[in-house]
């Protein structure tokens, strides 16, 4: 329980961290970001999932970053919308 705790409050340092860097970033955006360098998860439905926000919500998150060349869409399923991502070559 502690470990998990510790876990979720290093998450969310890194992901205010994220957005002190860019101040563009939404705090979704930024978790994203998180998320994928931490291997926590690399598709829109984990994401949603593990923080306990709307599929959605994390698709149009993920397509303003992909404008942004910050992440890269690698794979689509039509079926489940879901949409696995990378981070950008920088």
């Amino acid at each position: 329980m502690k470990e998990e705790a510790s876990s979720a409050d290093r998450f969310l340092a890194l992901v205010a961290a994220a957005q002190e860097r860019d101040m563009r970033l939404s705090s979704i955006q930024a978790g994203l970001l998180v998320a994928a360098e931490l291997g926590i998860a690399c598709d829109s439905r984990s994401f949603a999932h593990k923080l306990g926000i709307a599929h959605a919500l994390v698709l149009r998150e993920l397509s303003a970053l992909a404008e942004r060349d910050a992440l890269q869409i690698v794979e689509r399923d039509p079926r489940t919308m879901r949409v696995h991502y990378r981070l950008a070559a920088l």
